[in-house]
């Protein structure tokens, strides 16, 4: 062995060579060789500038561009003092991008400008001064390395960790080993980012990408001296009646004496090993195994390695890949490089739940939730729940099958198996070749979660109908086809964002090529009837986490703001048939409606199959006093027994458009408390525009986005009674709401073909349009203003999980559980980050909390305005901040509950106060 003084390691060896090809041909992986920059073109600019872009190879063009970029962020002021090398590396970073020019990787312009990956994309953001300097195509580009370089970071952090419970660094009996861990690591985490690149075209996938480390790992410890092995894995490869291979060996018997490790499918002991070690599906692995890593060794010669490959060879291989992406170095990972370490907020250390203890258990402490745990962790639960599901229909649901006025049975099972083979066809193509089996495995789950609902469906319409009702509606529905295909669609959703659930974006799911709509394009489903099947599939499948819960909602929301209303929607069918059986303007939903609370006891029988309901149907239907018959048409009321109008409106399209109208409200709602709190009263004002806009002028909507609709409407308000608000304030603040992206105001329809930013739009569009009606809020009689949407909570109840009281440390709330029937207010139980110790004290907080919600109710006055509620936040001595005493024993607690139980009360009777509020306006 050379040396240490000799040796470079392979990721510093390759950067060089890297460079010595960019120095010779003007860079690898560039369509054609760079030309030299004009000296005379750019004597304007500054020599510094220029020198970065002669060591990144960028073309007059990129270089032009950049520098304009730069003159118009520095025009801003907001440059900070010495950062201008990195400003300009961002801008010629926009540059290449914009240009489709890109001449260096991105590992390489950190290096030249010394920014780590979380500081890069930080100044990218504060650099779009003016809203129109970063494109989409920018935006999209930058996207995929956050997500490329989240789970690169969450994946080498979980392989170090996992490597020091394999390789001890030494082994215990010294040996003459040719080898040693250091560098069958490195060549394992080499290997494992070329298969990595060649194997999946979706290379953000966590799940997979972790499942095929696992693989390279398990063949790496089969090759590996079980000297340097530790523990279960030692075991396990000497389990596989392996010689001993030292140096002296090889010399005697020759390498091609070595077998070369077991195939999978022979021997599972190191997989188990690593499975258990990770808490990872061993048959999920062991697929991946087969169906992707056993092809890879194929391709690459390595199936007959019998030691440890090269590291070399291989790293040049995939620093071809990674010149040709034009992205992150992963190698650089290996030598702790500073371009590739995390923010100094420690990102895996997520939020801690705690959970509930017996009363004389110790704290047993939580490991913190790292990206791959929580993502395994999420998919276990998820098997769980389906382990006793499955993927044929129940007896239960053939009964009901076979109860049907046409038995559905045979078109089921065939629309299964034809929707089946082209989700995995499309998965498949959407994550890697050899990923088909992957696909029909999450179909599987798809499947047994399809069928579990459907049940869960058609038994609540059994509990709701009569007999007679129920054998026609269940008719109707078990042989719907869009039901079905929505239902499925619902089903695959849950379990493919189960699988790409990433903590990186705070518990949301990922950005992927798998992300929805995906499924919808997969089934060529119409989201209009995918959003039908939404709210029924959350109702009757009580195990869904509350990220899922969340998930789904979101899903709805994002059809409700732009994909029903594309081009092919069935929304717009809809809409021009209810206009005609009008005769006049239409009204999908009477502005009159909107302060009264949402119903929610539609069923997904209500949305397939009865597309009509009387406009007579009254508010007092609301509390369900009034009867309802099989398809879902409300009986009048002794009260008003008139005969019903001809007019008959779509019962999915009344309640997409009050669900759109609540949505779009506390969209406005949510930006004019950034924009506009020292002028409330134009908020109703906008709203009423707003309303307007998307009651009578709904053609533009299409192939557009509610909040283009809602901007246009705020600033159109704000012009005409002479409130200075530029449309560059306002989407500064609507970037900063949730769930937005830069493309809704950078990229807006204008006409077939064309788009353009948000303002062009206002000024050709939407201003062009609505003109008259916009000028009419100027006058002295300006038009009657809509109603304010009543915004209720979630209809969905969320699962019995600790929720965390907002400004505490480690006060959380959580139901009570107990087999008893309950009343609301004796179901709460307030959980603390630590056991009380005994049940005494429990009945002691129940006794007290009941004690003051008697006297709450005896007291309460409507009239008064409830006290603002104080935050609570104890240390972790349990101590307010709020008190410098620090109290012990028997007093600590006492404050302690004393303080809850205050809070309780004040929640309490703001509760009161809104539900007699909400009385009050139903009376009227």
């Amino acid at each position: 062995m050379p040396p240490k003084s000799q040796r470079r390691t392979a990721a510093a060896t390759a950067v060089q060579e890297m460079e010595d090809k960019r120095t010779n041909n003007g860079g690898t992986g560039s369509p054609k060789k760079s030309k030299e920059l004009t000296a005379e073109r750019h004597k304007d600019k500054e020599s510094d500038f220029l020198t970065l872009c002669r060591k990144l190879k960028v073309t007059d063009e990129v270089c032009d561009r950049a520098w304009r970029i730069w003159e118009t962020v520095l025009a801003s002021g907001d440059i900070v003092p010495d950062t201008n090398v990195k400003h300009w590396g961002v801008c010629l970073f926009i540059a290449g991008t914009d240009l489709n020019t890109m001449t260096f990787t991105f590992s390489e312009l950190q290096k030249n400008i010394n920014v780590n990956v979380a500081y890069f994309f930080n100044l990218l953001k504060k650099t779009d001064v003016n809203m129109d300097i970063v494109s989409t195509k920018v935006n999209t580009a930058v996207s995929r390395l956050e997500n490329k370089y989240d789970v690169h970071l969450a994946l080498y952090q979980r392989f170090e960790r996992t490597c020091t419970k394999i390789y001890m660094e030494a082994p215990d009996v010294q040996e003459n080993l040719d080898t040693d861990s250091k560098s069958i690591i490195r060549s394992c985490w080499i290997l494992f980012l070329l298969a990595k690149g060649k194997v999946l075209q979706m290379e953000d996938d966590l799940v997979i990408s972790f499942q095929l480390l696992l693989c390279v790992l398990e063949y790496f410890i089969k090759l590996s001296p079980p000297a340097l092995l530790k523990g279960p894995f030692k075991a396990a490869v000497n389990g596989l009646n392996q010689p001993t291979q030292t140096r002296t060996s090889r010399r005697n018997q020759g390498r091609n004496a070595r077998p070369a490790p077991k195939p999978a499918e022979t021997d599972l002991r190191v997989m188990e090993a690593l499975c258990k070690e990770n808490e990872c599906n061993v048959d999920e692995v062991k697929n991946v195994y087969l169906t992707s890593f056993m092809p890879f060794l194929d391709s690459s010669g390595l199936s007959g390695s019998q030691g440890i490959p090269e590291v070399e060879v291989f790293s040049k291989q995939y620093e071809e890949l990674y010149l040709k992406n034009k992205d992150i170095d992963a190698r650089l990972f290996l030598d702790n490089d500073e371009t590739l370490q995390p923010a100094k907020i420690d990102m895996l250390e997520l939020e801690r739940t705690p959970r509930k203890n017996h009363f004389e258990e110790e704290i047993v402490g939580i490991p913190p939730q790292t990206p791959v745990r929580a993502a395994m962790n999420s998919i276990q639960q998820l098997k769980v729940i389906l382990n006793s599901a499955s993927d044929k229909p129940s007896e239960n649901l053939k009964r009901y099958f076979s109860n049907c006025t046409v038995n559905p049975s045979e078109d089921v099972a065939q629309r299964v198996e034809c929707l089946g083979r082209a989700f995995s066809d499309r998965f498949a193509l959407a994550v890697g070749q050899g990923c088909t089996e992957i696909g029909s495995q999450r179909f599987t789950l798809g499947i047994r979660l399809y069928y579990r609902v459907m049940e869960s469906m058609v038994k609540s319409e059994e509990e709701r109908l009569s007999v007679q009702n129920f054998r026609q509606v269940s008719s109707k529905l078990l042989n719907n086809n869009a039901f079905h295909t929505s239902l499925l669609a619902c089903a695959l959703e849950v379990v493919t964002a189960t699988y790409g659930w990433s903590p990186f974006k705070s518990g949301s799911t990922s950005e992927t090529d798998l992300s929805f709509p995906w499924i919808l394009d997969v089934f060529e489903l119409r989201a209009f009837d995918f959003y039908k099947v939404i709210e029924s599939f959350i109702k009757v499948e009580p195990s869904l986490k509350r990220d899922m819960i969340k998930h789904l909602e979101r899903c709805e929301h994002r059809i409700m703001e732009s994909i029903a209303w594309r081009s092919d929607s069935a929304l717009f069918e809809l809409l021009k048939q209810s206009k005609e059986q009008e005769g006049h303007v239409d009204h999908a939903e009477p502005p009159s409606t909107l302060n009264l609370p949402l119903q929610h006891n539609h069923t997904a029988a209500d949305l397939y199959l009865s597309p009509v309901r009387s406009s007579w149907k009254k508010a007092s239907s609301i509390n369900g006093s009034v009867p309802q018959t099989a398809d879902n048409q409300t009986a009048p009321s002794a009260q008003s027994q008139q005969p019903p109008p001809k007019t008959q409106k779509s019962t999915s399209l009344s309640l997409f458009y009050k669900k759109v109208y609540r949505l779009a409200y506390m969209r406005l709602d949510m930006l004019c408390s950034h924009l506009l709190k020292g002028q409330p009263e134009l908020e109703p004002i906008i709203w009423t525009l707003f309303q307007h806009t998307l009651q009578n002028e709904y053609e533009l909507m299409r192939d557009r986005h509610l909040d283009q609709i809602m901007m246009s409407a705020m600033y159109a308000i704000c012009k005409v009674k002479n409130v200075d608000l530029r449309f560059k304030t306002i989407v500064t603040a609507y970037k900063n709401l949730p769930n937005t992206n830069q493309e809704t105001f950078k990229r807006v329809l204008i006409r077939e073909g064309q788009y353009d930013s948000i303002i062009v739009f206002y000024n050709l569009v939407f201003m062009q349009k609505l003109k008259t009606n916009i000028l009419q809020y100027a006058s002295t009689r300006p038009p009657t203003l809509s109603p304010i949407p009543h915004i209720p909570c979630s209809p969905y109840k969320f699962p019995n999980s600790p929720l965390k009281v907002p400004g505490s440390n480690n006060i959380y709330i959580s139901p009570m559980m107990s087999p008893t029937k309950m009343t609301p207010r004796t179901r709460i139980l307030v959980s603390i980050g630590e056991s009380f110790g005994s049940s005494e004290k429990f009945h002691k907080i129940n006794q007290m909390v009941s004690s003051s919600e008697r006297t709450l109710k005896r007291g309460l006055d409507m009239s008064s305005a409830p006290k603002p509620l104080k935050r609570l936040r104890f240390d972790t001595e349990g101590q307010d901040e709020a008190d410098s005493s620090k109290p012990t024993g028997e007093s600590k607690f006492q404050q302690k509950l004393a303080e809850m139980t205050s809070t309780r009360t004040r929640m309490q009777e703001q509760k009161l106060k809104d539900v007699a509020d909400a009385l009050k306006r139903d009376e009227k």
